[in-house]
């Protein structure tokens, strides 16, 4: 599977700018991709408020009917200013239907092109930065949060503009029609402005806990999904749906504060409509009965207030939908703007074409991230071409650390680890994991064919190379009996699967390919005896052509190795072979023989 999204026609991925302000310039940092798309949305926008206008105009042909045939009762006066109704509305509604469609190509391909961004970055993270991270959060940021924003970019921000220029054009033509019917609109605006300005600071907030919370609840249900088993086993079920019962109301209450806080709004809004009618038409009739103002200039100011109802309306609304689209900014760029610590060097070094895989540790430490203390302290030893290397000790002696720094899933803290010389540090990612290959004790696979998974390291392998893999995995037997084989799709995570089949396909995998440097993490522990002898059987043959480090938990799998490094405390304190290490190390025979027994 390749961690690259994209190909020449697709997706625009935008890079993260670590140094750009989050808000309140988080929604502009969307503008690159738009930009592509500008006169489309530039276009749907003009379109928009022509079809918007004409709501406007139909009040003022109304004034010039009442003031003129209807006032001096000649109905044949009355066809063209119908006539020029007619032509409005047709106008407004092929607007409606060109806006939809100028913006529906850019919104869409602004979500793919967010989304791709999102799972480049994510591939480019860290490992460590992926552990700071729960994955419900990650879910629910590359997933309803985008979605949150498309609806922003298609809907959201171009009424925000039109609402707005339609409040001013409309209040203009009151102003320029009665200038006091406009002073009117004007006066009771304040207090809404006042209103939405204190609505925008408090629900900016509880739409930033809400999104959040949401995201709490969705790690809650991914774990219990993936987890389902062991709640099983254990009868935790009820617990696990009692914390999600208590998130879940978390979420309630936060969104209930929403509502009320909309709810204010919108009374507002909508209470103010009636006061600002009610005005008018008192004025307005006072003027008329005084004679300074036409009937036909009233009903035509009562026509266009009306029609800025929905503008007005609908800022509670649009308001809503800008700070759940500003939250959900914020959370995507929080992502991209994550420090990537496992880059490639700026001035790689070059592999030779031949790789002889002599891997060396010199002085290395590491320390996890935000860790009081470190894991691996002053390691330093060599593996020979096509030497094993078994890596043994207690749980948390930094076994698994170690061989995690020769991939560089983590960067070494101290120290230097070179292939052939070359700090690994000084490779390209790409040259580096494709002399490098790894087999974790708990095992990934991915929701798609025995082949694939197999293939995914090497993908240019022939059917012969996945056959060889298998039979030195001691797979073959198995996948054949799979309903389609190798075609047989295992399902997400490989559950369909023994917890032994994982590991076999996952070493086969690993030894697709014929790596120089093999990496394997006690990738035989969930085989029964027999099994693993048989694996070990084929393994003998392999490791003598790649240069292998191995960590070790059975007596069985240490045998394996030419020499083995006994690691205490994250320091290398006995090395020797196998047999030497059982007759001469008490403590060697103590971790053999507690894991043995």
């Amino acid at each position: 599977m390749s961690t690259g999204v994209l190909d020449p026609e697709a997706p625009t991925v935008v890079e993260s700018n670590p140094n750009a302000a989050r808000t309140p310039t988080s929604l502009q940092r969307f503008a690159p991709f738009l930009a592509p798309y500008k006169w489309f949305y530039i276009g749907s926008i003009v379109v928009s408020l022509v079809a918007t206008m004409t709501g406007l105009v139909i009040p003022l042909v109304m004034q010039r009917v009442i003031d003129g045939p209807i006032a001096d009762r000649n109905f044949s006066a009355v066809w063209w200013p119908a006539a020029l109704i007619l032509l409005l509305g047709t106008i407004d509604a092929a607007g409606i239907w060109v806006r939809r469609y100028l913006v529906s190509r850019p919104s869409s391909q602004f979500e793919i092109s967010a989304r791709a961004t999102v799972f480049d970055k994510l591939q480019r993270l860290s490992v460590a930065a992926h552990e700071s991270w729960e994955s419900g959060q990650l879910l629910s940021r590359a997933i309803a949060d985008l979605g949150s924003l498309r609806r922003f970019m298609a809907f959201i921000g171009p009424f925000i503009i039109i609402n707005a220029v339609t409040l001013v054009v409309g209040i203009g033509v009151l102003l320029v029609q009665a200038w006091q019917l406009g002073l009117i609109m004007l006066v009771t605006s304040v207090p809404l402005v006042i209103a939405c300005t204190r609505f925008e600071t408090l629900y900016r907030v509880v739409a930033r806990d809400a999104q959040d919370q949401a995201g709490d609840v969705t790690t809650t249900v991914e774990e219990s999904i993936q987890g389902i088993r062991v709640l099983k086993a254990f009868g935790r079920s009820a617990h696990l749906g009692k914390q999600f019962l208590r998130q879940a109301y978390t979420l309630r209450g936060t969104e209930l504060k929403k509502v009320r806080y909309l709810a204010i709004i919108w009374a507002v809004i909508v209470g103010l409509q009636p006061v600002t009618i009610g005005a008018i038409l008192a004025v307005g009739t006072y003027s008329i009965v005084q004679g300074t103002m036409t009937v036909g200039t009233l009903v035509a100011a009562i026509a266009i207030v009306t029609f800025l109802l929905w503008p007005i309306e609908s800022f509670g609304y649009l308001l809503a939908e800008l700070n759940n689209a500003r939250t959900a900014a914020d959370r995507y760029w929080e992502i991209i703007d994550t420090p990537e610590t496992v880059t490639d060097p700026d001035d790689p070094v070059e592999l030779p074409d031949k790789v002889r895989g002599r891997v060396q540790f010199d002085r290395v430490g590491f320390t996890f991230p935000d860790a009081s203390s470190p894991l691996l302290t002053d390691v330093s030893f060599i593996v020979e071409p096509g030497e094993t290397v078994a890596l043994v000790g207690n749980t948390g002696s930094g076994k698994t650390a170690l061989t995690n720094l020769v991939p560089r899933l983590f960067d070494a803290t101290e120290g230097t680890i070179s292939i052939d010389g070359i700090d690994v540090a000084s490779m390209r990612l790409a040259d580096l994991r494709s002399i490098v290959s790894v087999a974790f004790e708990d095992p990934v696979l991915f929701s798609a064919s025995a082949r694939e998974n197999i293939a995914l390291g090497s993908p240019g392998a022939s059917d012969a190379e996945i056959t060889e893999a298998l039979e030195i995995a001691h797979a073959t037997e198995f996948v054949d009996r799979l309903p389609w084989g190798l075609a047989t799709r295992i399902g997400e995570q490989g559950m369909s699967l023994s917890g032994g089949q994982r590991q076999r396909l996952a070493l086969a995998r690993a030894v697709l390919g014929k790596p120089r440097v093999l990496v394997l993490d006690d990738p035989l522990s969930a085989l029964d005896v027999d099994t693993e002898a048989k694996v070990q059987k084929e393994l003998r043959r392999v490791l003598a052509h790649s240069t292998t480090l191995l960590v070790a938990h059975r007596p069985s799998t240490a045998a394996l190795a030419d020499r083995v490094l006994y690691l205490e405390n994250g320091r290398i304190v006995e090395q020797g072979t196998h047999e030497g290490l059982l007759a001469s190390s008490p403590r060697y025979r103590d971790v053999m023989g507690s894991i043995h027994g």
